[in-house]
């Protein structure tokens, strides 16, 4: 009969996923949150008064970050509140993801609107009242550096730290030398919280329409190229789409427990079958930021304990939650 061994320290054990500075990242959302309410009213007021569509524009995606923003701070909030639920059997750490896969469709709806916007004044342009435009949108660029200082802050500082679950690498067994290297690059995509990430971006994003909508605003001015700001909306459409697409894509495949990393993976096997068992079946998945899970199923010959697995995935420090099944090679 096959034998299946939950590798975590008890029998009985919690399910917290959540990032190292999960609470830090809450409270410099709220922040920002305010910061960036009171620029919107002024950017989007200020683009209708004096005539600018790219400064409305920016004012609009100001709109959606904060919204996206305050979208972040209750997943924050929801997912620290229920994290000890036992209705999530994985825990609450994906509710980031979903935040950010949220926030992400919001930010392609935006794109398309401001582009739609943008080439209705190509065609049909209005006058623009450059000294009273102008300064409002540096006020804006001035506003997304302060936001995305604030909320970058924690990305910067925290360290690859582990989840309560994880396990110390063994800094001297020549299994921990092997896979040192990729060690630092799969941590730094375990670790990477979707949730901040999507509010980075909707800040990013501000900051590069708010240039687009400077420089588009300047040359109209000088130059007279009065459709040079209609271009600059188009612009910052193009790349909020960008953006956009790239959050789409990475949240979605952690909604869908697509694999995380081909290499732990991988590594995950080669410390199976260097002892000589075999790895029938491997899934791996990632259950929020900083943590992954795992079930193996390994035919081994030679009957082994739950301590001797435990030892040998110690080196993965990513691992939070880890499920062994143990089936006698005779019967695969």
């Amino acid at each position: 009969m096959n034998e299946v061994a939950s590798l975590s320290a008890n029998a009985a054990h919690r399910h917290v996923f959540l990032a190292a500075d999960h609470k830090s990242s809450e409270r410099r959302s709220w922040a920002v949150i305010a910061l960036c309410g009171l620029m919107m009213v002024a950017e989007i007021a200020g683009g209708l008064l004096f005539g600018s569509i790219a400064l409305v524009a920016d004012g609009l995606h100001m709109s959606t970050h904060a919204g996206a923003l305050l979208l972040a701070a209750i997943a924050y909030g929801y997912a620290r509140k229920h994290a000890d639920d036992s209705r999530f059997t994985f825990g609450t750490g994906k509710v980031g993801d979903l935040a950010g896969f949220t926030s992400a469709i919001v930010l392609a709806m935006i794109a398309l609107l401001i582009g739609f916007e943008a080439v209705v004044r190509l065609t049909q342009p209005v006058p623009i009242r450059f000294a009273e435009a102008i300064p409002i949108a540096f006020l804006g660029l001035a506003v997304n550096i302060i936001s995305a200082w604030v909320l970058s802050r924690g990305e910067r500082h925290h360290g690859h730290g582990r989840g309560s679950n994880s396990h110390a690498p063994d800094a001297h067994s020549d299994s921990g030398v092997q896979y040192s290297v990729a060690f630092d690059e799969i941590e730094e995509k375990a670790h990477r919280d979707n949730n901040m990430r999507a509010a980075i971006v909707h800040v990013a994003a501000d900051a590069m329409v708010s240039i687009f909508v400077i420089v588009g605003l300047l040359l109209a001015r000088t130059l007279g190229w009065q459709w040079m700001d209609p271009v600059a909306g188009i612009a910052g459409a193009v790349v909020i789409a960008s953006w956009s697409y790239g959050l789409i894509r990475d949240t979605g495949a952690i909604l869908l427990d697509m694999n995380p990393d081909r290499t732990l993976a991988e590594n995950l096997r080669v410390a199976v079958e260097k002892e000589g068992d075999r790895v029938t079946d491997l899934h791996l998945w990632r259950v929020g930021p900083g943590h992954f899970a795992a079930i193996i199923s390994i035919a081994t010959c030679v009957p082994r304990p739950p301590q001797f697995y435990r030892s040998r995935f110690a080196q993965f420090r990513t691992l939070s939650h880890l499920t062994i099944e143990m089936v006698p090679a005779t019967l695969t």
